[in-house]
């Protein structure tokens, strides 16, 4: 390995090593709790060397939100690639979502804040990945609406818009399991958790089969 290759290798798991520290401390007390001297005390770190990966505390959070992306995303792949026809690609996406948010709830709700994130003056590092992880989810999910009309497993004039429709499931489906995350009354009965979002999935890939 070339001086320069290992160099890059170093930085890049220095960086890995600052957003593992950020996460433990923005997971534990809250991001806005959170200050530029704790992430460095975590990572092992002087505050001046922090700076040199990161111009602010609002730029590791970006990280973190690419971070959370990216398990997202390889998750809708995956969905993707185990179906066999556009139906169950869309459905499996729809349970690899709903298995994000109860396996990694911590990336869940980060992404969840994503739309009311204070945006960078400018892009950076953190901006672009986190920007590309997003469109990707999107690809991913038109995807399988495409290949559920060209197979005839949905119906063509439900996804006569696919990029449309995506975003119309994950609105859908989003919310519905922000409202089994919700505090419960002692005085309401509420579905189990689990069956409703199995419902919920149900009757989204119904509502769309040919």
């Amino acid at each position: 390995m070339t001086l320069k290759a290992r160099r890059e290798r170093e930085k890049q798991e220095r960086y890995e090593e600052i957003l593992d520290a950020a996460e433990q401390v923005f997971f534990r007390k809250s991001y806005e709790q959170t200050s530029m001297d704790e992430i460095a005390k975590a990572a092992g770190l002087s505050r001046a060397l922090l700076y040199v990966y990161f111009k602010d505390k609002s730029a590791i959070m970006r990280g973190v939100m690419a971070r959370a992306a990216l398990s997202l995303q390889r998750r809708f792949e995956e969905a993707l690639n185990k179906g066999t026809t556009g139906v169950e690609q869309i459905d499996g996406i729809g349970h690899a979502y709903h298995a994000f948010s109860a396996e990694e709830p911590d990336y869940f709700d980060v992404l969840t804040t994503i739309a009311s994130f204070t945006t960078a003056e400018s892009e950076d590092e953190q901006t672009l990945t986190l920007g590309n992880c997003r469109e990707r989810i999107n690809q991913l999910m038109v995807e399988a609406l495409v290949n559920g009309g060209r197979d005839c497993s949905l119906n063509a004039e439900s996804v006569r818009n696919p990029l449309q429709t995506a975003f119309y499931l994950q609105g859908a489906l989003h919310g519905v399991i922000m409202q089994t995350r919700g505090p419960r009354s002692e005085l309401s009965t509420y579905p189990d958790s689990a069956e409703l979002i199995k419902f919920t999935v149900s009757m989204l890939t119904t509502s769309l089969r040919a």
